[in-house]
């Protein structure tokens, strides 16, 4: 992985980017001090310090005193679990103490790029209590098989409309999926399209695989999620038809 890449990932644990740049040439050369640190990265002395303070606040470095103050990488694992773990806690002091969540089935809303549409999925799958319906390509399917092997688990009625697969690890995930009792109806490709539904109150449609430009609407609006399903209950019903008439 490029090290743009891996600066990007510590970015989201909280670190600034001269911070991550700085903790990844501490993990390059071991034991060092702010000199020698920008010597070998080529930034200044003075932000090197200043990186090194903030990376040992936060908990990225350790300081070890001796003739020359030195600063010693806290392990990855570490550093990351500690992060997740304080994280964790914020999580749930913001949960007791915030205003009650107000119900969200008035309004339509937009959902955009495939990483936040991504986490909406996975949130709507890991709540719904009752059944789930999932409409989508065949090649979206693994990014969420944590999530549907969860259901399978959990013995709820899922149904899940994809395209014929064409690759041995989609299609021994599909087969590890069905013998958990999860429906699944073969379709034409989809493509970017993709529908759920979850307790038959809550709806996400739109389109998924484009990064960035990927945009879906998701809804609770009692009509709107009605009209949906009944569409996918005439989908399946005409898969069914197809079935019967292929024996």
């Amino acid at each position: 992985m490029e090290e743009r890449n891996l600066v990007e990932h510590l970015v989201a644990f909280g670190l600034t980017g001269q911070e991550a740049q700085v903790y990844l040439e501490l993990f390059r050369s071991g034991t060092s001090n702010g000199y020698e640190i920008a010597k070998c990265i080529g930034i200044s002395r003075s932000n090197v310090y200043k990186a090194l303070e903030g990376l040992t606040d936060k908990g990225g470095a350790y300081v070890t005193e001796g003739n020359s103050r030195k600063y010693t990488p806290v392990d990855i694992e570490e550093f990351c679990q500690n992060k997740i773990r304080s994280l964790d806690v914020r999580k749930e002091l913001l949960i007791a103490h915030l205003p009650g969540e107000k119900e969200e089935n008035e309004g339509y809303f937009t959902i955009s790029s495939d990483e936040n549409i991504a986490d909406k999925i996975k949130n709507m799958l890991n709540k719904a209590k009752k059944r789930v319906y999932l409409s989508m390509s065949d090649r979206f399917l693994e990014e969420f098989q944590e999530e549907l092997e969860r259901l399978a688990m959990r013995r709820m009625k899922t149904v899940i409309l994809t395209s014929f697969v064409k690759d041995e690890k989609e299609a021994a995930m599909e087969r590890s999926l069905e013998e958990k009792g999860v429906k699944i109806y073969r379709t034409a490709d989809k493509k970017n399209q993709i529908g759920l539904i979850a307790d038959s109150r809550q709806v996400l449609t739109g389109e998924f695989g484009k990064g960035k430009d990927s945009t879906c609407l998701y809804s609770g609006q009692p009509n709107f999620v009605q009209v949906f399903k009944d569409s996918m209950k005439n989908e399946i019903k005409l898969l069914e038809l197809e079935q019967k008439e292929g024996k």
